[in-house]
C-alpha cells in the first residue's frame, strides 16, 4: 500500500427510538445479510470505498483505496471525451441510446491503458459479543444518500448501523445505535488476504501496514 491513509470513524450512541424501516424510492433492501460479495452494499467517495455484508454477529467491511492497484499512476482519461459529451447527452434526451453508447465507446474509453486490476486493502470485521436470537432483520442502500443501512432486534435491544462515506472528509463513517444504553459491545480486527502487519496504537486505533 502506498502510504496513503483510510480513516473509519466509528461513533456508538443511544438512542431513545429507532425510526421503523420503510423503503424509500431509489432504496435496495433485503431481509438478510450478504453472504458473499456480490450481494454486499457499495459506499465510496472516489478514492475509498466499502462493501457492506451487514452481518449481525461478524460483521465485514471490505475496504478499498484507489491507490491499491495493480498498476502504476496513469492518466486514464481520454482528451476527446469532453467535446463528444453534449452530443451523447443530446442521443440519450432523443431516446437513442446505442448511438449514444457507440460514441462513449469511441470517444470516452482510454486508448492509453487496458485497465488494471484493484486489489483490496482489506476486511474491517466487527465481532459482536453480546447478541442473541436475532429478529426482524433489515438491511438497506439509499441510493439517493448513498448511505447502507443495517438493523435487527437482539432480543433485549433494536442495534442499528449505517455506514457512509465522505467526499469533503475524505472518510468512511459508520454509526452504530442502539435503543438500550449499554448494549453496543464488539471487537475489531482488520485482515488482507496477502501479508501485511496489523498493529494497535493506543486503545482506539488499529494500523495496517504493508507493500
Amino acid at each position: 500500500m502506498k502510504n496513503r491513509n483510510i480513516i473509519i470513524f466509528f461513533i456508538l450512541s443511544f438512542v431513545s427510538e429507532v425510526v421503523a424501516q420503510h423503503s424509500a424510492p431509489l432504496t435496495l433492501w433485503y431481509e438478510r445479510p450478504a453472504n458473499e460479495w456480490v450481494e454486499a452494499l457499495p459506499v465510496g467517495n472516489g478514492r475509498l470505498g466499502a462493501m457492506v455484508y451487514g452481518d449481525p454477529f461478524y460483521e465485514n467491511i471490505q475496504l478499498n483505496e484507489s491507490s491499491v492497484w495493480a498498476g502504476s499512476p496513469n492518466r486514464n482519461d481520454n482528451p476527446a471525451a469532453k467535446e463528444a459529451l453534449p452530443e451523447i447527452r443530446k442521443l440519450i434526451f432523443e431516446g437513442k441510446y446505442k448511438e449514444a453508447q457507440d460514441i462513449a465507446n469511441q470517444k470516452f474509453i482510454s486508448k492509453i491503458s487496458q485497465g488494471m486490476p484493484y486489489q483490496t486493502v482489506g476486511n474491517l470485521r466487527l465481532k459482536f459479543e453480546r447478541h442473541g436470537n436475532i429478529s426482524g432483520y433489515y438491511r438497506e442502500l439509499d441510493i439517493e444518500k448513498a448511505v447502507t443501512t443495517t438493523r435487527y432486534n437482539t432480543g433485549t435491544s433494536i442495534i442499528e448501523m449505517k455506514v457512509f462515506s465522505s467526499f469533503a472528509d475524505d472518510v468512511i463513517i459508520c454509526r452504530i445505535t442502539s435503543n438500550k444504553p449499554r448494549s453496543i459491545s464488539f471487537t475489531a480486527g482488520l485482515n488482507r488476504p496477502s501479508k501485511v502487519n496489523v498493529n494497535t496504537n493506543g486503545n482506539n486505533e488499529l494500523v495496517m501496514s504493508g507493500v
